[in-house]
Parts: structure tokens; C-alpha cells; sequence
């Protein structure tokens, strides 16, 4: 599996743009706030359908025009795919593949399985739960397009059921239909759980042998998933939590307060750990998804690596740049010593200029 090609018409700082990529290893190189990020931000929106910055579509469209276009060409077992992304300021963005508009994004996962890595992520371990309930989504939403369809219609009914907590501040006779948006939230709510701990429990299979040769063997990890509630006591715990509700006109219970503790020779390093320990561990959660995906799909997915080296120190860059051979990879940087430094292979290199890429040795 790998990304063919990506064009861009009036996306970011981009008026237009189209590169061909390396099926290895592709580095984009330049000054910061050039471009580079914005052209692994359309890669993984045509993946995903969302930006990893959480970005809304008219954010991303070109300033001073009203839309935005995407194509991705991506290869995989043999047989070459198009992926066309249409971003419009004030309609929803509209999706095809092989030149057939879908309806679902749960019809374009899976085309392509994405893994991205960014400074940002470095700090999963220290940040709140959200950053984690988000990298869990991410990833399981790309695999489990049942989970996607589940964790939609939960988000869909929460919104609603949130929304009525405070209607009925106004309309008190509106208290009556709550029951019907907590038995979806159970419903939903449920698999969500369920499908959270089938998967912690994967990256744990994964995780504790890379982390240890991270480490030189000096440290073992283990990611423990804390559910704001059980599944099985989830319709109780509902039920339990009406009144306060009520008060505070918000859903108090449910996978939308999950997190997980990592733990690092059994201390929970999201409090306790050093800052070089979180970001040992958060490169261990990122190279143990890589392995996961491959374990679940069969082959290796696409790395989309966004100024990640200028974060480690020489070892976890070098560690981490021999653990990604025989993977296509998007690299970003501001320079290329660190790749002649670790005498790493590289197939191609573009030069991003001020929303401008140029293969190297093109001139200007």
C-alpha cells in the first residue's frame, strides 16, 4: 500500500500543486511555515476525511477563494485508486472514489490506512484525556468501520440528549423523552467500550517489547484503559446520574470521558513521569499502532512523520528510522542531517518553498 500521487488546487498556501511519490521513503524539506505540513495534513484528510488538526474545511480552503480540491492516488495490491476531496466554505465537503461520490466515510476507510506522527503527539502522555480518547478513535475508526458507524451514532445522540438536558431547563414536560436517548446512548455506548478494551489490549501485545528495546530493556510499559464506566453497569450508572444531569445540563457518564493510564515501571507517568519518559513512551504508542495495523490488515500502512525528528534525541531518531523500512513514509523536516547522520536510505526529496515544491537539484 502506498500513495501514488497527491494534487492540490487552492488548498492552504497551495494555488496548485501535484508531486509523484516514492513508494519508500519521500523527505519535505524546507523553512517552517512553507507548506510541508499542509501536504501531509491532505493526505491524511483524504484518507480520514478529517484534518489531524482538527481544522474545518473552510480553514483549510485557499484564502480568498470559495473551494478546495484533493486527489490522492493510492496503490494497493496492485490495483491503483482515486480519491477526489471537494472542500466548499459553506456546504459539506463532498467525497469520491474511482470517480463515484460517496455518501459514508465509512466507504473510504480502509483504501488507505494512515499512521501520523507529530510533535503534538509527543505530548499524548502528558495531555489531557482527550488527546488519548482521540488517538484511540483515530486509529480504531480507520480499522473497524463498525466502530466508525457506532461511535458516530453515539456522538450524534449524545449532542441530542445534551441539547435536551437544557431544553428542558425551559420545558420541564420534555423530561419524559430522556429515556429514549438513553437507551441509544446505552446501545452505542456499550460496543464503543467494548471495542476501546478489545484494542488497548492489542497495543499492550504490541508495546511492551518495542518499549523495551527503546529502552535497553531498563523500562516496561503498560497502557491500562479507565472507562469512565463499565459497559454493564452503564444503563444503571445513567440512570443514577439523571438529577445531576439535570443541574448542570450536560451527560455526566459514558465512553466520552474514557481515558488510559500509561504506566512505566508500574508509575503512571502521565503525573509522575519525565518528560523524556512521556516522549519515550508516546514513540512506543505510535511504532506499536504501525505494528497493529499491520497485524489487523496485512501489510504496512502509510507513515506520515511531521518534524518528528528535531524532537528526539539522537537515539530515538535513530531507533525510529530504522524501524520503518519497507514502509512508504512522508517525512517533514527543516534539514537533512539527521538522515546523513543515520546514513539512512532516502528515494526522494522535495524542497517546499513558500506553497512551491521542487524535486531536489530542480532549480528555482
Amino acid at each position: 500500500m502506498y500513495i501514488e500521487s497527491i494534487e492540490l488546487k487552492n488548498y492552504r498556501n497551495y494555488e496548485y500543486l501535484y508531486i509523484e511519490l516514492d513508494p519508500a521513503t519521500n523527505i519535505l524539506y524546507g523553512d517552517n511555515a512553507q507548506g510541508k505540513t499542509n501536504i501531509l495534513e491532505a493526505a491524511y484528510l483524504c484518507g480520514t476525511t478529517k484534518s489531524h488538526r482538527g481544522s474545518r474545511d473552510r480553514e483549510i480552503i485557499r484564502f480568498g477563494q470559495e473551494e478546495s480540491h484533493i486527489r490522492m492516488m493510492v496503490r494497493r495490491d496492485g490495483i491503483s485508486r482515486k480519491i477526489d476531496v471537494h472542500l466548499k466554505k459553506n456546504k459539506s465537503k463532498g467525497i469520491a472514489v474511482d470517480g463515484i461520490p460517496i455518501k459514508k466515510a465509512s466507504e473510504l476507510f480502509g483504501i488507505v490506512n494512515l499512521v501520523f506522527f507529530s510533535p503534538e503527539d509527543l505530548n499524548i502522555i502528558k495531555n489531557g484525556p482527550g488527546e488519548r480518547r482521540r488517538f484511540l478513535d483515530m486509529e480504531l475508526c480507520q480499522l473497524d468501520k463498525i466502530y466508525l458507524q457506532d461511535l458516530a451514532g453515539y456522538n450524534q445522540v449524545l449532542n441530542q440528549r445534551n441539547k435536551l438536558l437544557k431544553d428542558i431547563s425551559f420545558s420541564p414536560r420534555l423530561a419524559d423523552t430522556l429515556d429514549v436517548w438513553d437507551m441509544q446512548l446505552v446501545h452505542y455506548g456499550k460496543k464503543i467500550i467494548a471495542a476501546r478494551k478489545r484494542f488497548i489490549g492489542e497495543l499492550n501485545g504490541m508495546i511492551r517489547d518495542l518499549h523495551a528495546s527503546l529502552t535497553g530493556g531498563r523500562e516496561s510499559i503498560y497502557l491500562n484503559y479507565e472507562p469512565n464506566v463499565e459497559e454493564e453497569l452503564l444503563e444503571e450508572r445513567l440512570a443514577a446520574s439523571r438529577d445531576r444531569d439535570l443541574k448542570f445540563k450536560q451527560s455526566s457518564v459514558g465512553p466520552h470521558r474514557d481515558d488510559f493510564c500509561v504506566q512505566v515501571n508500574d508509575i503512571d507517568i502521565r503525573k509522575f513521569g519525565s518528560q523524556g519518559q512521556q516522549r519515550t513512551a508516546a514513540l512506543s504508542l505510535k511504532l506499536s499502532e504501525l505494528a497493529l495495523v499491520k497485524k489487523r490488515i496485512g501489510e504496512n500502512p502509510v507513515l506520515l512523520l511531521d518534524d518528528v525528528l528535531s524532537e528526539l534525541d539522537s537515539s530515538r531518531q535513530n531507533y525510529l528510522l530504522q524501524s520503518i523500512h519497507q514502509i512508504q513514509t512522508l517525512i517533514t523536516c527543516t534539514g537533512l542531517d539527521e538522515f546523513v547522520s543515520n546514513r539512512f536510505e532516502i528515494n526522494k526529496i522535495f524542497r517546499v518553498i513558500d506553497g512551491n515544491v521542487f524535486k531536489n537539484n530542480d532549480e528555482k
